[in-house]
């Protein structure tokens, strides 16, 4: 073996230590995620306004609202990380997430405690949303920033596909629990299962966090001022591009989550029917996030964020006129395995072109702010605008949203350098 050869495998780090970050990642997206599930039972609990769909339509607005956290978790703790270090910062997050988890499951319906219920409720999202806005950007920078020239985009990828096992459990979870429980046990108390098994993982992510490698060896900034104001001037041409990348990859996202709702409250399926879609969509976007890590080491990070969003452009619209036509379960899952593995194969490779467009000084807070911008100006208020387009439009409205934004976004991914070869030690 070379001297290179050499160094390379002594910065590799061990397997578990990617498991570890994948793990932890993995487990605060299905805490946020998880809300989205079960949208539908938590309206009755905490938004009984009389009316379902204002109930429903109050319940996506407080998801939403976990959004709004984004940027202020990505700027503070983003720079957390370019400070002090990414694995410092990648405890900070599980704990938060902790915090709003523990909120969610144990606040009493409206029925119980009034309206302190729906604040309590608001007040979980919004620690969440911080946790979220603040965990890509140093968990990004650490996949790359360990992983070998060759294989940084695999590495990266397993960014997008810890979010769909993140998904893929969700559904099962929420499958069993739909599975044995009545209609009335779910509204009642049946949905807070899924978030106290979460709880009870929380620990676990904690300790093998700790066992993760250090990536930033010196931090060059001490001041967020003036690193915000380098990523704004400097950057500001990659952070516009970022976010348009990332806007339509966010939209889509939250269409593969809200099938459940869809599936519920539209179509009028049982509810372990739509629980099973969401199982699909999970494993679709794990896989499929991984053979984009693969190809994208292979043939660039562009064509493998190009393409997959041109053909979800180009499908979406007669996908989602056919379900909604037929209304049949296999239409259903088509749909989602659709959108769900193309999202995934668009994200995972554009997840590790951000981070490589970015110095390693200034990547996690430059990261963590493109992403959460990103995500909270267009997945924060997607399921908000697809509740409110299928109730005055109908279904077909919200594939014509999803592709005006990936228009955009195509345009974005073509201004992008290929940033296959660049050094992501600069």
């Amino acid at each position: 073996m070379n001297t290179g050869q050499a160094a390379v495998e002594h910065n590799k780090p061990p397997a578990k230590a990617i498991a570890a970050a994948v793990a932890g990642n993995a487990l605060e997206f299905y805490d946020f995620i998880i809300y989205s599930f079960f949208a539908v039972y938590i309206a009755q609990s905490f938004f009984p306004t009389g009316d379902k769909y204002t109930s429903l339509l109050a319940s996506v607005a407080v998801f939403g609202v976990g959004f709004f956290t984004r940027p202020l978790g990505g700027v503070l703790i983003g720079a957390y990380a370019d400070k002090k270090g990414r694995r410092a910062a990648m405890i900070l997050t599980v704990t938060l997430i902790t915090i709003g988890t523990l909120g969610l499951a144990a606040t009493p319906s409206y029925e119980s405690i009034g309206i302190a219920a729906p604040i309590i409720v608001l007040f979980a999202r919004l620690v969440q949303g911080l946790a979220l806005g603040g965990e890509v950007g140093p968990a990004s920078a650490m996949l790359i920033e360990s992983a070998p020239p060759n294989q940084r985009a695999f590495y990266a990828s397993w960014q997008m596909a810890s979010q769909g096992i993140a998904v893929a459990v969700g559904g099962i979870v929420g499958y069993l629990v739909s599975a044995q429980l009545s209609l009335e046990q779910l509204a009642s108390w049946g949905w807070r299962i899924p978030f106290l098994v979460s709880l009870a993982l929380i620990p676990i992510a904690v300790y093998i966090r700790r066992a993760l490698p250090e990536t930033l060896e010196e931090p060059t900034y001490h001041n967020d001022a003036e690193m915000l104001t380098i990523i704004f001037t400097r950057y500001k041409k990659e952070v516009i591009l970022g976010i348009m990348v990332l806007m339509a990859t966010a939209i889509t996202a939250q269409v593969g989550n809200y099938m459940t709702t869809f599936a519920i409250n539209t179509l009028k399926f049982d509810p372990k029917i739509a629980q099973v879609c969401t199982i699909l969509g999970g494993l679709m976007m794990f896989l499929f996030s991984l053979l984009a890590g693969l190809l994208a080491d292979k043939y660039g990070r562009k064509s493998i964020m190009l393409w997959p969003r041109v053909a979800l452009m180009l499908l979406i619209v007669p996908m989602l006129y056919l379900l909604v036509k037929t209304e049949s379960v296999a239409m259903l899952l088509l749909v989602t395995m659709m959108v769900t593995l193309l999202t995934g194969m668009t994200g995972a490779s554009s997840l590790v072109a951000i981070p490589e467009m970015m110095p390693i000084a200034l990547r996690a807070t430059g990261v963590s702010i493109v992403y959460a911008i990103g995500v909270t100006l267009f997945g924060g208020t997607a399921q908000f605008v697809l509740t409110w387009l299928i109730e005055h439009f109908g279904a077909i409205s919200m594939a014509y949203y999803v592709v005006g934004t990936s228009i955009l976004s195509i345009i974005a991914i073509l201004m992008m350098p290929e940033t296959r070869h660049v050094n992501v030690k600069d």
